[in-house]
């Protein structure tokens, strides 16, 4: 089975085969390991990987993940929806924003966008950027 690298703890969420799972344990203690081994699982239990959704909180673990249950699972893994939360959602809103009045073109400006924005705003309006 998939899962036999697995500790005993490790094994027991990676086979949860209903609902969420949710893992809170220190640094290293195999957290994005069990998550992994939970994904490749459902996938070789014939789960849809279009019904997987993994979230992140980096790009880096996100891309490791996929890389992994790529490893274990093969190609399959590529049709999961995997990011961080910030990506995901932005993806969903591209697809399906207009369902709720947004449009698919919109932007995200991070803080020093914002600023440069405001700025410019601020300039246009010959407004005193003191005040």
């Amino acid at each position: 089975m998939i899962t036999d690298g697995l500790n005993e703890i490790q094994k027991q969420a990676a086979e949860q085969k209903e609902g969420p799972i949710l893992i809170v344990a220190g640094a290293g203690s195999g957290k994005t390991r069990t998550l992994t081994f939970r994904i490749a699982h459902l996938l070789e239990i014939g789960v849809s990987p279009y019904s997987v959704m993994a979230l992140t909180f980096t790009n880096k673990a996100a891309k490791e993940m996929q890389e992994r249950i790529t490893d274990l699972v093969g190609v399959a893994a590529k049709s999961i929806l995997m990011g961080t939360f910030h990506s995901i959602f932005s993806r969903i809103l591209r697809i399906d924003g207009h369902r709720i009045g947004y449009s698919s073109s919109y932007t995200i400006y991070d803080d020093d966008d914002s600023k440069k924005l405001i700025g410019s705003i601020i300039k246009e309006l010959n407004l005193d950027d003191k005040d």
